[in-house]
């Protein structure tokens, strides 16, 4: 990759295996390295202030997951394990390499699905912001089945502060129609467990790069003792917690998830004991 990209441009890409993925760019493509953001249940919308941070730095790239916001969704394509591939085939495409995928909430089960299955070296590290996908270890740290919340019940579970939760009595008909529609594509992707795949969490110690777990400690959905459980599973996990936050601590706190991930840098992934 050469050519500088314009900050929020979009455009889809057409992957191998006929699938097309609409992506966001931000911050310029030279170097092949980069930032893939990966979104949750919420949309694209949620990684906007993350992308906007990391682009000062580096290329960052934010696709919105087939079905969401209106995009074409294959019947085939309907598990975490195929947007990974789908995702690893984006980077081939893009000619990323070193990338640290970034994902929150089920955008965080992708990226472990990814790293599991990157043969081709392209993922640098992974930074889990509130991820699912894991089962708990303890039946009373299980995540929250959102499917069965009203849209102010969900809200107030995802954000500790009032201040950040939508006002959904000001949303259009057409805002709340799409709205349901991405919910409709999230229980999809989640599949019969909905939150998570029975069998991930004994996988995830042979993901090899350096995994950092950064967990808005007032999450209502997915408990601080299912997030540290989380960064066990990885063979080179590790824990950030950050208060005043609940399931989107890069919404709530960006200025101290920008940090964790800035000292996870540093400390781990370009460190000289990890080259």
């Amino acid at each position: 990759m050469t050519s500088p990209v314009s900050t929020g441009n979009t455009r889809t890409v057409d992957l191998p295996g006929g699938l097309s993925v609409t992506i966001e760019e931000r911050g310029s493509s030279s170097g092949g390295k980069g930032f893939l953001l990966l979104h949750g249940g919420a949309g694209p919308w949620t990684m906007a202030g993350l992308a906007e941070a990391l682009a000062e730095h580096a290329y960052t790239v934010v696709p919105t997951h087939p079905g969401f916001q209106g995009t074409p969704r294959p019947e085939r394509v309907d598990s975490p394990a195929d947007l990974a591939v789908a995702y690893l085939d984006l980077l081939d495409v893009l000619g990323l390499d070193e990338v640290m995928v970034i994902g929150s909430s089920v955008g965080g089960w992708i990226a472990s699905e990814m790293a599991l299955r990157d043969t081709k070296g392209r993922i640098g590290s992974l930074a889990l912001l509130n991820a699912v996908g894991v089962d708990a270890a303890q039946k009373e740290d299980a995540v929250v089945d959102v499917r069965t919340l009203a849209p102010a019940e969900l809200a107030q579970l995802s954000f500790a502060d009032p201040a950040f939760r939508p006002d959904f009595s000001s949303f259009s008909d057409e805002q709340r129609a799409q709205g349901a529609a991405n919910q409709r594509t999230l229980a999809v992707y989640g599949g019969e467990e909905f939150s998570y795949d029975p069998k991930l969490r004994g996988r995830l110690h042979r993901v090899g790069v350096p995994v950092l777990v950064v967990w808005g400690e007032r999450d209502g959905i997915a408990s601080t003792a299912y997030g540290r459980g989380y960064a066990t599973s990885f063979s080179n996990g590790r824990f950030t917690p950050i208060p005043e936050a609940g399931h989107f601590p890069h919404i709530e706190q960006l200025g101290r998830t920008l940090a964790a991930i800035g000292d996870f840098a540093d400390t781990v992934v370009n460190s000289p004991s990890a080259a």
